[in-house]
């Protein structure tokens, strides 16, 4: 069976096109982070909502004109192939822009529905994009998952801290912020230290970009390492630079350094935040099992800021880490 829509974007076709193939423009209406080989035979990765992984080979390739990519689901329960389904999209030049076709063929009776409602979503997402060139906001699918495993809690904190970076400018790089010490571009080279070094220990091989710019550089940071431990799983041990540690003290950290420094780059910004409920109680829990005495005593984290009985879990999470809640 087959879903079938087409659009048409105020944009020229090779514009349309990047917006379907290059993870820097999926970021902004389909995808939390994507991997993406664009060749004929190379693969791709997206995680499209926090624990939700398409992954497929590009079968054709017409820049402007026409890609071609299977598509699949990773993990159990989903598709048994990568390219167990194919999606076609055809750019057209119409008028003042592009006519694209978007097919997903191949799909079961069982699955057209949930796709159907996926890629409507998504293509609605799209077209705001394309209108302003901007981006789409974020995504309530994004927002946080059902499952709160601990990769899957730290997608849904990375999408929350890629949507503060995309709107942080080249003017706002001095700023302080809340972590003491740190302008805002030093707390950027902070927290990709700290993603390069922990997705190096579950055996990612990131790259830093940084001359991407901001947003870029730690989505795809971020991308590799939450990769690397959603394939290698939290069993076992990891060497960190304080040694032999536990996988899944490694994901809790990626959960605070992504959610925690969101808000710290939101709060130096002066830019609203938006943070679920469900995914700060998660992540507020994991603060509890990371942040000891011992690691307070390490000057990690200061001493816990009092909050009220009725605040809320972000502001909660925020407090525990030492930080001033003003604001939450």
């Amino acid at each position: 069976m087959k879903y079938s829509k087409t659009l048409l974007l105020p944009i020229t076709p090779d514009e349309a096109f990047a917006l379907v193939t290059e993870p820097d423009r999926l970021r902004r209406w389909q995808t939390v982070v994507a991997r993406v080989d664009l060749r004929v035979g190379g693969e791709y990765r997206w995680t499209v909502t926090p624990g939700h992984h398409a992954v497929g080979t590009f079968k054709e390739i017409e820049p402007g004109r026409r890609v071609v990519f299977g598509f699949g689901w990773e993990g159990e329960g989903m598709s048994p192939s990568a390219d167990g389904s194919t999606v076609t999209v055809t750019f057209t030049p119409s008028g003042a822009g592009t006519e694209v076709l978007f097919e997903h063929d191949g799909l079961t009776a069982e699955e057209l529905p949930g796709h159907t409602e996926g890629w409507d979503h998504f293509m609605e997402r799209l077209e705001a994009v394309a209108a302003d060139g901007v981006g789409a906001g974020p995504d309530p699918w994004a927002a946080y998952p059902q499952d709160l495993a601990l990769v899957n809690t730290a997608e849904s904190a990375l999408a929350v801290l890629l949507d503060v970076l995309r709107r942080i400018g080249t003017d706002d790089l001095d700023r302080p912020t809340p972590c003491s010490d740190f302008t805002v571009s030093q707390l950027a080279d902070h927290l990709a230290g700290s993603l390069l070094t922990v997705g190096a220990a579950a055996g990612a091989d990131p790259v830093d970009r940084a001359e991407a710019g901001l947003e870029a550089r730690i989505a795809g940071l971020a991308q590799t390492a939450l990769e690397a431990y959603s394939h290698r799983g939290l069993e076992g041990t990891v060497t960190l630079r304080v040694g032999e540690v536990p996988a899944e003290i490694a994901a809790r950290i990626l959960n605070i350094e992504l959610l925690v420094h969101a808000w710290d780059f939101a709060t130096a910004c002066e830019l609203p935040i938006q943070v679920a409920d469900e995914l700060s109680a998660a992540v507020e829990k994991t603060a509890h099992v990371l942040i000891t005495d011992g690691v307070r005593k390490s000057g990690s984290f200061t001493d816990a800021v009092p909050v009220a009985e009725a605040a809320g879990s972000l502001e909660r999470l925020i407090a525990f880490t030492g930080r001033e809640p003003l604001g939450v």
